[in-house]
């Protein structure tokens, strides 16, 4: 392989470097720790492109700089389409380590393998030998070859270790403490406490890999581990059906549940350490059925708390007057959408802002999703008959100034929002409709009188998450006027734009064409035209209706807007936000 310093060259003529950076690079090399590949050395410079992209240059973008000189092919991995099993049967770990080298894909007549050093290829023959199969070697990153050579390695041999043992989980929970420290991947012991291990690398592996939710099916012969990734769910992992079942009891240990109850659906959670050692807390829930418990665990994002309105995605007006409402010392605001549309997100993001010092903000939650100091947060606890309403109920002896309501689900809770409201609080709390003006519609269905409508709610505000196309690979593309016709319907306040984009795809993005995702609002403002429309008799067509006339953007509307900044497309909004009724 080049040197470090012949990849500094050799950036430097290909233009990617200026000759300053090339200088300043050359003396920061001798620093460097001799451990790491050439490729490594220089992608710790962090050196940026000299170009209008910007980009860092790191160890992905040098190892196909790299491929490309050395007339060798370049492989991005990624761990989400790698068989395990199959890739670690190839070789030994001991072969691999000493070779640098780790199978990539096992195909019918091929092997990919990953090379650190493809100048060294004397192994190449004897490995045909061995596996009867043609070689194709790669040069992919070092430092996820490296990293993978030790987790995919470990991962076998635990779970055949725990295959030999038999393993049982162990019924007794003991006094667990509330942070579960995950040991790091080089600490792991692959002979010893197999479950525990699997646990380990499948929580590390889903923060790695940006998951918001874990899940563990059973089947009859195997267990599928998948992990739902902006939005949309990959096939991880198959485990055997025995090991499913322990790694689920060892999840339910973690989350302090009852192992022996397998009967009946149970919530847990648990709080545990990212690899960089960001605090991370998740909520854990088990499903009998034909075949076992089903196990899904949701990952909340700590970040979630130090988010401001800029990174949701409000358009200008909506998030004005929504500071605007939530802003008003008393009534009610609701926030509307279905699980996993970024309810949560806007939720604390918006009590953040609210919870100075001069205000007492408490919480009724079921469960608490995300600790916030700066909040008096409260649990339900239906076996002690501390619900929604009970807690409503005590809250308002607390001297509160605002009261969130994690959900209002029956005519006790909503009626004790709406006496909150009308009691001088400013209430804030979650529904599950379809969109804002369905909210109004919905809290009549459950008992609450219109006049108490009209005297307390401010405004509602539906939201949906659509994944927004990756920059690195998005392209320009010609608008399809009937699809963009049947986004925003007959509304024609979205100028339509001459280009939109599509995506296409690359190694940044798992060749999905998306990266991260962006949420899309429609906010009801409760005006004094909008209350005349709350009765008994109210058509839900009507408040929309008006509710458009005062300014209210539909959610396909709302997504209308980011397709015309080329931030999604016309097809992801679709699939997300539903038909408005006009």
């Amino acid at each position: 392989m080049l040197s470090n310093f012949q990849i500094l060259d050799a950036l430097k003529k290909a233009e990617w470097i200026t000759d300053e950076q090339f200088q300043a690079a050359r003396v920061h090399l001798r620093q460097v720790s001799h451990d790491l590949t050439p490729i490594e050395q220089v992608a710790d410079l962090s050196l940026t492109k000299h170009d209008d992209s910007r980009q860092i240059l790191d160890e992905e973008l040098i190892t196909k700089f790299v491929a490309h000189l050395s007339n060798i092919q370049y492989y991005k991995i990624d761990p989400l389409k790698i068989d395990v099993d199959s890739v670690t049967q190839v070789m030994s770990l001991a072969y691999a380590e000493r070779h640098k080298i780790l199978a990539m894909e096992v195909k019918a007549d091929v092997i990919i393998i990953a090379v650190l050093e493809p100048e060294n290829l004397g192994w190449v023959q004897g490995l045909e030998q061995t596996n009867r199969k043609k070689i194709i070697p790669v040069l992919a990153n070092p430092a996820l070859i490296k990293r993978y050579q030790r987790e995919f390695y470990q991962l076998s041999a635990s779970i055949k270790g725990a295959n030999q043992t038999k393993l049982q989980a162990d019924n007794t929970v003991g006094n667990l403490e509330q942070l579960i420290e995950l040991k790091g991947a080089e600490e792991a012991d692959a002979n010893d406490q197999h479950i525990v291990q699997i646990v380990d690398w499948l929580l590390q592996y889903a923060f790695k890999q940006r998951a918001s939710d874990i899940h563990i099916e059973p089947r009859r012969e195997v267990g599928k581990v998948r992990f739902r990734i902006d939005g949309v769910l990959h096939d991880v992992y198959q485990l055997p059906i025995s090991i499913t079942h322990a790694v689920v009891s060892r999840f339910k240990i973690l989350g302090r549940m009852d192992l022996a109850e397998r009967r009946k659906p149970l919530d847990g959670r648990v709080k545990t350490k990212n690899p960089d050692g960001m605090e991370i807390e998740l909520r854990l829930s088990t499903l009998p059925t034909a075949f076992g418990e089903k196990f899904v665990g949701r990952i909340f994002d700590p970040t979630v708390l130090d988010r401001d309105f800029s990174q949701l995605g409000l358009e200008p007006a909506t998030e004005a007057l929504w500071r605007d409402l939530i802003s008003n010392p008393t009534g009610i605001v609701l926030l509307t959408g279905p699980t996993g549309s970024g309810k949560t997100t806007t939720l604390y993001t918006s009590l953040d802002l609210l919870a100075t010092s001069e205000v007492n903000v408490c919480t009724i939650e079921d469960p608490i999703e995300m600790v916030d100091p700066k909040l008096n947060q409260m649990q339900v606890h239906h076996d002690i008959n501390l619900d929604f309403a009970a807690g409503v109920r005590a809250l308002l002896r607390q001297d509160p100034d605002i009261i969130m309501i994690g959900e209002i689900r029956d005519q006790e809770t909503a009626q004790m929002a709406v006496q909150a409201a009308l009691t001088g609080h400013l209430v804030i709390s979650t529904l599950h409709t379809n969109d804002a003006p369905s909210a109004i519609t919905r809290l009549m269905e459950i008992g609450v009188e219109p006049y108490l409508l009209n005297a307390t709610m401010l405004g509602v505000m539906a939201q949906r998450l659509v994944r927004t196309l990756c920059e690195r690979c998005k392209t320009p593309a010609k608008l399809d006027h009937d699809a963009w016709q049947s986004l925003v319907g007959a509304v024609d306040k979205v100028p339509v734009p001459e280009t939109v984009y599509e995506p296409v795809g690359c190694d940044y993005c798992r060749n999905t064409g998306y990266q991260g995702r962006q949420g899309i609002y429609e906010l009801l403002n409760v005006t004094d035209e909008l209350k005349s429309l709350i009765h008994e008799n109210t058509d839900l067509r009507e408040i929309r209706r008006q509710n458009m006339k005062d300014g209210m953007n539909l959610l396909r509307i709302s997504g209308a807007y980011k397709v015309a900044r080329g931030i999604t497309t016309i097809e992801e909004v679709l699939r997300v936000a539903p038909k408005a009724t006009l």
